[in-house]
């Protein structure tokens, strides 16, 4: 009975411990020092929330950067189902996949293609998805590929639009840490605000 006792106690102890002041005390700390990340790092335009800095969403228009692939639900850019596809690079369905993403984007973006494969070397994260699905960075080269064709819908200069994409270039983590990226939220926001109906 005693030894139950303190295995009771013990339990009880390491409950309210990592259970209830633990996470009292990490909620209350980035409530403090990060609220806008605690909070999810949410973009809200003219006080409505439009999504976030860090997951990824569809845009399919002309004017707008289209963000990564997403294998994340039925339709993609899912966040209740992140995930990839799970598919093997020797997987028949991933690979062709694959090729119609790379003619789509050629054809999206006025890229020459000669015999079925583009004159320009396509940048992998515009044509395959990330691990979650919801990745919101395309590359920067992914960015100019678009450019044009953003530049076009819009009726606006390459020179503002290449001025918008570098202002939403994030460097590299510490200087050192992964690549480059472009936010494709922001950065359409960012048009919608300066070239607003066209």
């Amino acid at each position: 009975m005693k030894e139950l006792k303190a295995g009771f106690l013990m339990m009880v102890a390491m409950t309210v411990i990592t259970g209830l002041i633990s996470p009292a005390l990490i909620t209350a700390v980035a409530q403090a020092i990060f609220r806008d990340r605690a909070n999810g790092s949410l973009v809200s335009v003219n006080g409505r929330i439009v999504g976030s800095r860090l997951i990824g969403q569809s845009f399919t228009r002309p004017e707008y950067f289209h963000p990564r692939p997403s294998a994340a639900g039925a339709s993609g850019y899912d966040p209740t189902a992140s995930a990839g596809t799970n598919l093997g690079p020797t997987s028949a369905k991933l690979l062709d996949g694959i090729r119609d993403r790379i003619v789509r984007y050629c054809v999206e973006n006025g890229i020459p293609i000669e015999s079925s494969m583009p004159k320009t070397p396509i940048p992998a994260d515009a044509v395959t998805a990330s691990a979650s699905g919801l990745d919101p960075h395309i590359s920067p080269r992914n960015a100019e590929l678009q450019a044009g064709r953003v530049a076009r819908a819009r009726g606006i200069s390459m020179e503002q639009v290449q001025a918008a994409v570098a202002e939403h270039t994030s460097s590299r983590t510490l200087g050192v840490l992964g690549e480059p990226v472009v936010n494709v939220l922001e950065l359409n926001l960012a048009l919608d605000e300066r070239f607003p109906g066209k």
